[in-house]
């Protein structure tokens, strides 16, 4: 059953007209009927299965049946600081990160960033990597959207309320065991293609976040957060 995000209000036994993303998508991509079915999600919480009631030119309405209030998000949130990458990496790191159930994610730029976001591109952009993060809900089953913050630097990012846990991925450095008193808030930091330097480093520690070492191998910045992630979900599955 195809599953879509939907920006409007749903109650069981009301009838919904589809917003153009998903009447696009489902009725003149997908092709579909009067009376197929679909599961509709509006980021609220739980999800809704409804019933295409009724086809014109231009718009489309849904009967909605019944509710789910099925919640998968991980038990722990996470706040992803991630430092910018060009082209497909970025967009990449996003899906991947709102796949493993990843909270908010904060775009960063940092020394070694490779872009910066200008003027009238910023929330062309911004708004391209959250509907990457929208169609990864759509995929995954998360039936809460990830939001995707607009950038800052790096050092402004540190000066903010950060979650009780702070891990910053920093391979070759010496670290303790991160996860042993993780709390169920956290903030991840990931670097650019290149990594963050010494400086940045130690500015991250000075506001408490720990060194993570996940590994011998220095990871890419687009695969860093999956296998952060992914080892956050699996130890919270442990608890």
């Amino acid at each position: 059953m195809p599953r879509f995000f939907i920006e409007a209000d749903l109650a069981v036994d009301t009838h919904v007209e589809l917003t153009e993303t998903v009447f696009h998508h489902w009725v003149k991509v997908l092709r579909a009927k009067v009376g197929e079915s679909a599961t509709l999600f509006n980021g609220q919480g739980g999800e809704y299965e409804v019933t295409l009631a009724d086809i014109q030119k231009k718009s489309a309405t849904v009967l909605v049946n019944n509710f789910n209030p099925d919640d998968r998000t991980p038990a722990f949130s996470t706040l992803l600081g991630q430092v910018m990458s060009k082209g497909d990496r970025m967009d990449y790191a996003i899906q991947k990160a709102v796949e493993l159930g990843v909270s908010k994610i904060q775009l960063l730029t940092s020394e070694r960033c490779e872009m910066r976001l200008k003027y009238d591109r910023d929330q062309k952009k911004i708004d391209h990597w959250q509907g990457i993060a929208i169609a990864a809900c759509e995929q995954c089953g998360m039936n809460k959207v990830p939001e995707v913050l607009a950038p800052l630097t790096l050092a402004d990012w540190l000066a903010t309320e950060l979650p009780t846990t702070k891990l910053v991925l920093a391979p070759n450095k010496d670290q303790i065991n991160v996860l042993e008193n993780a709390s169920k808030d956290i903030a991840l930091l990931i670097g650019p293609e290149g990594g963050l330097s010494e400086i940045e480093i130690e500015s991250a520690n000075k506001v408490g976040f720990q060194n993570w070492c996940i590994g011998e191998r220095v990871l890419r910045t687009e695969t860093a957060p999956v296998v952060a992630l992914s080892i956050l979900l699996y130890h919270s599955s442990l608890k």
